[in-house]
């Protein structure tokens, strides 16, 4: 029997082309075609770093074609070790037979198609001359958010804040050679009124984006918080924004961020715009005008590793 390819972070890391992978989740959030059944999520203990741990597997197949499986921990204690919160792997396999064409490394995997994801999402509901970004936190996504949103947006200024100055001068370093400018802020509220585009990943449990500071014409982009009792925005942030999600089904219960507000009675779910299958389907057309707050909230879906799974097959093949 063949066996599988692997398919390393360094392969990932040198063969993604944004504007290309946005074009893929694209297609597959339009195709209808891709059957993707309700992930499972388990949080256990961690009593090493007493902050529990969280086993997501995530299936997804186009029938016959492709199918998939990602295996993910995210473990908020791993700082500690020295180690990234995420970890995972991704088994891609032929869905007429079921063999294994291919195990890839995860993390990157997922670091990628989540920013294409949050790009797709701005390619509806920025600004399309949204030239300004701030990049609140400074884990592995952060260098792949500010790269995707400068792949549909013309960005020229970027600023990056995080607990650590150290880690956001780091993420300023990594991105020193793009065409854009970007610099490491030691306050939120210095420039977080002052651009076109927030995008915020986090794991904080309290908000770090507040309504009172925001301005007409801003696009949100919340990709942290990924539990019901996590948050990055406020209330009044729900309040000022027009709300899209990736998709329905986990946006509206995964995450803090939709899910205590609509709990709380502050919106219902019919304040909800739509999600990625409805923009991308045109069933509706994003942003309506240039004074609109969009918020988009993204918590991750299946489709989108099974979408970045074979792009990154087909790129090896070749």
């Amino acid at each position: 029997m063949k066996q599988p390819i692997y398919i390393n972070e360094t392969f990932i890391e040198e063969n993604t082309n944004f504007l290309e992978l946005v074009d893929e989740l694209s297609k597959i959030f339009n195709s209808g075609s891709i059957v993707v059944p309700k992930r499972h999520h388990h949080d256990f203990p961690n009593p090493k770093t007493n902050k529990d741990s969280t086993l997501l597997l995530m299936p997804a197949w186009n029938p016959g074609k492709e199918a998939g499986v990602k295996v993910v921990t995210v473990n908020p204690g791993n700082d500690s070790f020295g180690l990234p919160s995420i970890q995972g792997t991704y088994l891609f396999m032929d869905a007429v037979t079921g063999t294994l064409k291919a195990i890839m490394e995860a993390k990157s995997l997922t670091a990628k198609r989540t920013a294409a994801a949050s790009a797709l999402a701005s390619s509806y509901l920025s600004k399309k001359n949204a030239s300004s970004m701030l990049m609140i936190g400074t884990g592995a996504l952060s260098v792949n958010l500010i790269k995707a949103h400068a792949s549909v947006r013309p960005i020229k200024n970027v600023f990056v804040w995080g607990r650590n100055q150290e880690k956001a001068i780091k993420v300023c370093k990594a991105l020193s050679n793009e065409k854009f400018q970007i610099e490491a802020i030691s306050r939120i509220d210095e420039k977080v009124g002052k651009v076109d585009i927030v995008s915020c990943a986090t794991l904080s449990e309290t908000p770090l984006i507040f309504g009172k500071n925001l301005v007409s014409g801003q696009h949100i982009d919340l990709v942290g918080a990924y539990k019901p009792n996590m948050r990055e925005a406020d209330d009044e942030t729900i309040l000022k924004s027009s709300i899209f999600l990736d998709t329905f089904e986990g946006g509206l219960k995964e995450s803090g961020d939709i899910a205590i507000p609509l709990k709380a009675g502050i919106f219902k779910e019919s304040d909800i715009k739509a999600d990625l299958f409805g923009l991308c389907g045109k069933k509706h057309g994003g942003r309506t005008d240039e004074n609109e707050i969009t918020m988009f909230k993204s918590v991750g879906h299946a489709l989108e590793d099974l979408a970045a799974a074979t792009y990154y097959y087909s790129k090896f093949q070749k």
